[in-house]
């Protein structure tokens, strides 16, 4: 796939308010800090289009991006530790939540995990909470650049462990860096498949 235009549309807080033109969306989401925005920048060839940060919880709305004119990219906003209040923790959570569970349109959940750390508990819940709800999803590891290839495979060797205790079949899994530029069009690629199955619906 290629990447022609990407247009910022629209950000909200509601659900509901998102575009109603009942096109595909495929949503980012992660921890905070876990490189969300650069992946984002990354994927599109377009370094100012996520808003980036070295201070975690700089997403803090629904970003809609429309991509090619045929399909949207959705930036969420992070889960876990953010320097922010309770309140609005709470707030950016209801408010994924109901995007997660209740968008229509939501064609996959790209969940971003980082390679150069152990699988978090935080992360393992999310993923299944995600998909014992009947999300489709995928997991990006991100930031493969900083780490060995040994190190990187023993963090996806340990999120498939932690995962098969309640998983029959793993989600499919896909290293990124945003530095290197590595596994871009694999993520596209999946996008693109998606996008041709349910064209054939």
């Amino acid at each position: 796939m290629e990447i022609k235009t990407a247009t910022f549309v629209i950000s909200n807080s509601d659900y509901r308010k998102c575009p109603d033109t009942g096109l595909p969306e495929y949503a980012f989401i992660g921890r905070s800090n876990v490189g969300k925005s650069s992946l984002i920048n990354m994927l599109t060839h377009n370094k100012s289009l996520a808003k980036t940060s070295v201070r975690p919880g700089k997403t803090q709305l629904i970003n809609h991006f429309l991509i090619n004119n045929e399909w949207y990219l959705v930036d969420l906003p992070g889960y876990g530790y953010a320097r922010t209040s309770k309140s609005d923790r709470q707030r950016w959570q209801k408010m994924t939540a109901d995007y997660v569970l209740k968008r229509d349109t939501l064609s996959n959940l790209f969940v971003l995990v980082d390679s150069r750390i152990p699988p978090q508990q935080i992360d393992i819940d999310f993923i299944n909470f995600a998909g014992s709800n009947g999300v489709p999803l995928s997991i990006i590891f991100t930031k493969t650049d900083k780490q060995r290839q040994r190190d990187i495979a023993a963090t996806v060797n340990g999120l498939k462990r932690a995962l098969s205790e309640t998983w029959e079949e793993l989600p499919v899994m896909i290293l990124t860096s945003s530095v290197t530029q590595s596994g871009r069009a694999n993520v596209l690629d999946r996008i693109e498949h998606i996008n041709h199955l349910l064209q054939a619906q």
